[in-house]
């Protein structure tokens, strides 16, 4: 039997498409249009992860959110929502969200999030920090050390080494990169990626030992995993 996901979300388009792309990649599916009837159907704590949008009638995303977690319902929670700058994402992370992803998205990159969500099976806490080897990121103060040593990375290196942390030891595509990082949905024809990463790159693995960001031929980019 699949995976059980409640998603509450309001706009009728999106939450038809949302429900039928889940349900082909095998998940059973419950739909709420208000922060309300999401509540009612998330305090029985019968779900395996939840897509929660945030402007919502009747109560909006975050008010759902933290009445959960007052309830000590720690179903997994995906916050989908317009508003993407760092405060926005703050203020998702220290209301109990275990994820945040911001409209536009790709259905691709919703999917592997809601699988890692339920593999990990929820956090014990609110994730503030992502890791990768001696490489360590923290959500909050927007951070970046490894070894220790502190890295000073631009608002987009930053988003981009936050993506490929999220997808550590996996390769990630340029397709990926573009619709995740840049919010594109087509190939500009640019060399973006390839001068971003380069920047990175440098930053990263300049005088250390063994390099963590990988070119894979062909393929796209790997941090860490050798």
């Amino acid at each position: 039997m699949g995976h059980k996901i409640l998603l509450v979300e309001d706009d009728q388009a999106t939450a038809n498409y949302i429900a039928k792309a889940m349900d082909e990649a095998g998940f059973l599916v419950d739909k709420a249009d208000n922060g309300r009837d999401g509540l009612f159907h998330a305090s029985d704590g019968s779900y395996d992860a939840i897509i929660l949008d945030r402007m919502l009638p009747l109560m909006d995303g975050m008010s759902v959110l933290s009445a959960l977690r007052a309830a000590k319902i720690e179903t997994p929670v995906i916050i989908l929502s317009a508003l993407g700058a760092p405060e926005d994402r703050i203020e998702g992370l220290l209301a109990g969200s275990d994820d945040y992803l911001v409209k536009p998205f790709a259905f691709a990159e919703l999917l592997a999030r809601v699988n890692l969500l339920i593999r990990k099976g929820g956090n014990s806490g609110v994730e503030t920090s992502l890791s990768c080897e001696d490489l360590k990121l923290d959500l909050l103060s927007r951070r970046v050390t490894r070894a220790g040593k502190l890295i000073d990375l631009q608002p987009r290196e930053f988003r981009l080494l936050e993506y490929l942390m999220r997808h550590a030891e996996q390769v990630v595509t340029r397709t990926m990169l573009l619709e995740g990082v840049w919010d594109y949905h087509f190939d500009p024809g640019t060399n973006v990626i390839d001068v971003h990463i380069s920047r990175l790159r440098r930053k990263l693995d300049d005088g250390f030992d063994r390099p963590l960001l990988h070119t894979i031929r062909g393929a796209g980019y790997r941090l860490g995993g050798g």
